[in-house]
């Protein structure tokens, strides 16, 4: 039991809390926001200015859990939509986004804008986020040694307001983008178990990706791709991807990534034009891989528009 505490401990650290100072004093927190592994198949939520890049009314399904064994396990599932407006220049999206781990839950709920501009050999896209992360921690299955007030309130919950920018490029073969999911960064205050608002850009994650097309034949297409996720907080993460598609139909993949030390499986197919299903397997190769089971991955996603069809596959 004490081993479980403390890998849990381990967890919801590595989560995005960094404490700075003594007990009882505030530190800096980092809001979570989903990042899947098959993140090409939700790139709303490492860009804003994805919103319409697929030119069609876009909607996805998508569920992440890493398998602990027990209580506190690491789960999120995510809906998504988006869709370009009159003429392709403006975009509008929405995401939900709920998110477990140790004694947090958090709710996310944000709109998104995009302004696109095509020029001869591709298409700018400039994103904007908005919304808010609900944040309820429940302290009363804490048990403590002693008596601790601070850990006698039950539930505290908390509403706090975010928002994101991006930019987003791509044609026919390549893309790329750069973006900060979050802008806003807030501090607890141990003591009285509060969310302050409080700047710091040490905070900022920046969100970096980019990717091709390689065409063999016209069965065979191998889709490169990476993701960088930085702050002056944390250490680097890279995912390192590439996915092998066959008759435009299965789809292979498999990615390498540092920071978190592991090796993704991924399978997905193209069911029909519009409707796309995924899976991947997440297999941790750090210190904790004894007692971590690996994280599986879910991804569903439509694509409902005449303009997505057999001839006109969307690989980005």
């Amino acid at each position: 039991m004490q081993k479980k505490l403390f890998i849990l401990l381990l967890i919801i650290l590595f989560s995005g809390k960094a404490i700075h100072g003594q007990e009882y004093e505030e530190y800096a927190i980092a809001i979570q926001y989903p990042v899947y592994s098959m993140y090409l198949v939700e790139g709303l939520y490492i860009n804003p200015a994805y919103a319409g890049t697929r030119e069609a009314l876009s909607m996805s399904l998508s569920g992440r859990k890493r398998m602990l064994g027990f209580e506190g396990e690491y789960s999120m599932a995510s809906f998504s939509l988006h869709a370009p407006l009159k003429k392709d220049r403006i975009a509008l999206g929405l995401s939900v986004n709920q998110l477990s781990y140790g004694i947090t839950n958090q709710t996310s709920i944000y709109t998104y804008y995009a302004f696109h501009i095509k020029t001869p050999k591709g298409r700018w896209s400039m994103g904007l986020k908005a919304g808010v992360d609900m944040v309820t921690n429940d302290y009363s299955g804490i048990v403590t040694n002693q008596p601790d007030a601070v850990f006698e309130v039950g539930q505290e919950s908390h509403v706090m307001p975010n928002a994101g920018a991006g930019v987003y490029y791509s044609n026919d073969k390549i893309f790329a983008g750069v973006a900060v999911p979050a802008l806003l960064t807030y501090k607890v205050d141990t003591a009285n178990l509060e969310y302050v608002l409080a700047p710091d850009i040490s905070y900022y994650d920046v969100l970096a990706s980019a990717g091709g097309l390689i065409t063999f034949s016209e069965k065979i297409k191998l889709k490169p791709s990476m993701m960088i996720k930085y702050s002056l907080s944390s250490s680097l993460r890279l995912d390192l991807n590439a996915n092998l598609i066959i008759a435009d139909i299965l789809w292979l993949g498999a990615s390498w990534r540092t920071g978190e030390s592991a090796l993704v499986g991924m399978i997905e197919v193209q069911i029909t034009p519009q409707i796309k299903l995924g899976y991947s397997y997440d297999y941790n190769l750090g210190m904790l891989n004894s007692f971590i089971g690996g994280t599986h991955e879910v991804a569903l996603r439509f694509d409902l528009n005449r303009r997505v069809n057999s001839s006109n596959p969307r690989y980005f």
